[in-house]
């Protein structure tokens, strides 16, 4: 049966087709009137076609962004008239029936070609599907199509299982903040979308099911950044029975490095397996974060014990952390430099420059007795032309100033490596740690993580002392994904949780299933959960995760386009047993 608004597809005609009547449709991208011949690029989701109209009935009533159709000959262009940008460049359709199927009746918010950067974002968002005729951002969506199409093959060919775990679940205490649907059959009772499938994918596991997969949709209630949407997002979730964190990791790589590989725009550079594998405690000292750059050489170097030697107040009694640069840096860079460093908080940023003749130059060189010199030298490993800055505070704050300042030097001397793709393990998670205002000890990130060292550990140790077996992938400074070698025993569990604060009736109500599934044979099993979202903005060089997500809301979590969130009537309000409070 023959389709009545046309034969082809656009990208579907080529120069066979010349002299042929054929009918297309698509969207007026572009009216030109050149005096008694005019053009109309035509486009689809495929292609671009130039419409010749000779007859100039033919284009009254037609604007921009109209869904026509039009049958005519398809010709050959002259040779003076080709347009090598598009695959149809050397043909054109010269139209004898031109016919709206869909009106344009008001003006456009916007040019749907013009560049995304010229028009403000909650235009856009607003008038999504406008922007999503747009090639640049529809090519995203595309891509993002590809690539998780690409994952599931890859997935299923490594003999794992796609399911589906439940959208409405039971809220969790621990975790980001949740997004909770109230119950109309059971008053004051809540269900929660799913911050992630954890308790499910691990009853899996515990149901038998030896390797499973989702590209699982997850709901948190924060704000939103540039490498996080909020309100929802996606990942490809994956979890393994009889596993250790060794055959977690063998399976990121192999899935992580064929999908960059596979993706990755033309020339890069993807690391190759086995990736590097960073304690949180290394990254958090060489780097100042546990999201390190790989991309950027740089490294942090602790010379606190050093400076209780020297005699400069400032640095005694604190944790100081140096970064040494070979470059040559202007007194408008050393400037630029301490006005970032001073914006983040810093009282200033010392720094030493190395002479030709070895000795130094700046404001802590006369700090550093001469019998000590040398020494530092060997310590920082400086060499003639380097110049080493210091950051120096409370541990935790040193670290973050160090991390920045190295990122602020990698950026601004050109030193990131360019069309690569860096990743890296980050592991060793403490299990525990203290919340600073209320003194009390918590989990660190999954409290179903397996902590080093099982019962014992968690009865002998420091709970602040004690690591987890959870591991984070970074790539290019962007966290992609998180896992663990699961808790999957019962009274491993328990203990776990009562150092956090939570007793066993509150881990029964709350974890319930897993806490009863755990008293019937539960194997030992570990996953990961790589994000979707940001592993297609890192693929396409995207600044900001909205680009990449076909209906994204916008960063104060609004869908401008359908009006969310927005008021209900107070008869839905009554049917779920809720009153708003004024």
């Amino acid at each position: 049966m023959s389709n009545i608004y046309r034969d082809v597809t656009l990208n579907q005609v080529s120069e066979q087709d010349i002299g042929k009547t054929i009918r297309v449709a698509g969207w007026v991208e572009n009216i030109r009137d050149h005096g008694g011949v005019s053009f109309i690029d035509l486009r689809d989701m495929y292609a671009v076609m130039q419409i010749v109209i000779r007859d100039g009935k033919l284009l009254e009533g037609i604007r921009k962004e109209q869904a026509i159709t039009v049958e005519g000959l398809i010709e050959k262009r002259d040779e003076e008239t080709y347009n090598p940008k598009i695959p149809t460049g050397t043909i054109e359709l010269d139209a004898k029936e031109v016919t709206v199927l869909g009106e344009v009746y008001s003006q456009l918010p916007f040019e749907v070609m013009t560049s995304k950067s010229v028009v403000h974002e909650d235009v856009r968002l607003k008038y999504r599907y406008l922007d999503l005729r747009n090639q640049k951002v529809k090519d995203n969506i595309i891509f993002r199509s590809k690539v998780i199409s690409y994952l599931r093959e890859k997935m299923t060919s490594m003999g794992f299982l796609e399911l589906q775990t439940p959208i409405l679940c039971a809220s969790s205490p621990e975790g980001a903040r949740d997004y909770i649907v109230p119950s109309r059959k059971f008053k004051g009772k809540f269900y929660a979308l799913p911050q992630a499938p954890q308790q499910y994918k691990q009853l899996l596991m515990v149901s038998g099911f030896d390797k499973y997969f989702q590209i699982a949709p997850c709901f948190r209630d924060e704000d939103a950044r540039a490498d996080r949407s909020p309100g929802e997002f996606y990942q490809l979730d994956f979890e393994m029975s009889f596993a250790t964190q060794e055959d977690v990791f063998a399976v990121g790589e192999e899935v992580l490095s064929s999908v960059f590989e596979k993706f990755a725009p033309e020339g890069s550079v993807v690391t190759k397996a086995p990736y590097p594998i960073i304690s949180y405690k290394q990254a958090m000292l060489e780097f100042g974060s546990d999201k390190p750059d790989l991309r950027n050489p740089l490294r942090i170097i602790d010379v606190t014990d050093f400076f209780q030697k020297c005699t400069f107040k400032p640095f005694i009694g604190k944790t100081v952390r140096a970064i040494r640069v070979h470059a040559d840096m202007s007194k408008g860079f050393h400037e630029k430099l301490l006005k970032f460093a001073t914006g983040l908080g810093m009282g200033g940023l010392g720094y030493l420059e190395v002479l030709e003749d070895g000795s130094y130059k700046g404001p802590i060189d006369k700090f550093i007795p001469d019998d000590c010199k040398e020494e530092f030298r060997t310590l920082a490993g400086l060499e003639v032309g380097d110049t080493i800055f210091f950051m120096a505070d409370k541990e935790e704050r040193a670290a973050y100033y160090a991390g920045m300042i190295r990122n602020e030097l990698g950026e601004k001397l050109d030193l990131i490596e360019k069309n690569a793709y860096r990743f890296c393990y980050v592991n060793d998670f403490p299990m525990f740690e203290k919340d600073p205002e209320t003194k009390k000890i918590g989990f660190t990130h999954n409290p179903f993580s397996m902590p080093q060292g099982g019962l014992e550990a968690l009865n002998t140790m420091d709970p602040l002392d004690i690591l987890a077996y959870q591991y984070d992938i970074v790539c290019n400074g962007v966290e992609l994904s998180s896992g663990a070698v699961r808790n999957h025993d019962m009274q491993i569990m328990e203990k776990a949780f009562e150092i956090a604060g939570y007793d066993k009736e509150v881990l029964k109500n709350k974890f319930g299933a897993l806490y009863t599934a755990f008293q019937y044979g539960a194997p030992p099993h570990a996953g990961m959960a790589p994000g979707v979202d940001r592993m297609i903005m890192l693929l396409r060089n995207e600044e900001n995760i909205r680009e990449v997500i076909a209906f994204p809301m916008n960063g104060n979590a609004q869908d401008l386009m359908c009006g969310a969130p927005n008021e209900v009537t107070e008869q839905q309000l009554r049917e779920v047993h809720i009153k708003v409070r004024d």
